[in-house]
């Protein structure tokens, strides 16, 4: 007698390669027509599953997990940041958490590259002012924006997706400056000839380009607050691919207003999907719709991380992308 397959239940639509393969290897219930869950979807949904398969738009809370029926035993999370997973409350209950990591890395830091030009040479400007229009022909002083060979780069964070942006950015010609909670090992700080910071504060004052990289924890929220967005230099531009808590956006958009921050280019936001009113239509601010991770391939090969992680566990062995509270 087959063993039961596990109800897995899918809260978004994923690549049709990958649902495929989810209904061929398990008792799988998809969201075919992609509209987000609400609350009462979700905690339906965890009172029928044995694996829950989440995206970074579900809230996985304490209250939610704690009204999950006793066969949930899996929630393996189509994404890297666990930031929006009660992952203590889970483990308290005996769920395991995976997730999908090192499977972004390569799309987020090409995309970290691709805003730090844009910002610096006025791309999006540029680009507007054409289809608008309103080109009139070259002019000397028309469109000007800044180099950015030569110049500093500052990355929060040096953990996969820091480093992979710190060896794009050394092939353009930045100097590579780091903040992270230890020093990276001797042998990649040669290799990225990158300078550490122990205070973040005195890095922030001294660099060109400030890229945020690091993940949304209850001690980075609000890492760069408004005092310390203050400290960057009136030409200097902040990037931020990681998470929107993790920058002060109410404090980011008064200072790009009034020229005090040269300029930003967001991917993600503080109260996500909601934007800060105040950012938009500011010409210094450069606004895409969290698409950093968005390529065919990074979808496909997450997908084929949940689908490892879930028949690993179903096969009774530890997956191996597994999340621990506190250890991410």
């Amino acid at each position: 007698m087959a063993a039961r397959k596990p109800k897995v239940i899918v809260t978004r639509k994923l690549p049709d390669l990958v649902e495929t393969r989810m209904r061929e290897l398990f008792d799988t219930e998809l969201n075919i027509d992609d509209v987000a869950m609400n609350r009462e979807a979700l905690i339906a949904a965890v009172g029928r599953a044995d694996v829950l398969a989440p995206t970074i738009t579900d809230r996985i809370d304490a209250e939610l997990i704690a009204a999950a029926g006793d066969q949930l035993k899996l929630i393996a999370n189509f994404g890297a940041g666990v930031d929006h997973i009660d992952v203590a409350a889970a483990n308290a209950r005996g769920i395991v958490v995976t997730n999908t990591p090192g499977v972004l890395t390569e799309d987020t830091a090409d995309l970290c590259m691709t805003l730090i030009l844009s910002v610096a040479r006025r791309v999006v400007e540029g680009a507007n002012l054409v289809q608008a229009g309103d080109f009139r022909g070259w002019a000397p002083m028309n469109m000007l924006g800044r180099r950015i060979f030569g110049k500093r780069l500052g990355i929060v964070g040096m953990g996969r997706i820091g480093q992979a942006l710190a060896k794009r950015a050394r092939a353009f010609g930045l100097q590579v400056h780091y903040h992270n909670r230890k020093p990276v090992s001797p042998r990649i700080a040669d290799e990225l000839s990158a300078t550490y910071w122990e205070s973040l504060d005195q890095m922030l004052a001294r660099v060109d380009i400030v890229s945020v990289n690091c993940p949304h924890t209850p001690a980075t929220y609000h890492l760069l607050s408004g005092r310390r967005l203050k400290l960057m230099q009136p030409h200097a531009i902040l990037i931020n691919t990681a998470r929107g808590e993790i920058v002060d956006e109410a404090a980011l958009a008064e200072l790009l207003a009034e020229g005090a921050v040269a300029g930003a280019g967001l991917d993600v936001y503080e109260f996500e999907p909601a934007i800060n009113p105040k950012l938009l239509g500011l010409p210094n601010a450069v606004l895409l719709p969290h698409m950093s991770s968005a390529t065919i391939e990074a979808r496909v090969d997450m997908g084929e991380k949940v689908i490892v992680n879930i028949k690993t566990w179903m096969d009774g062995h530890r997956p191996p992308d597994r999340v621990f509270a506190g250890m991410l």
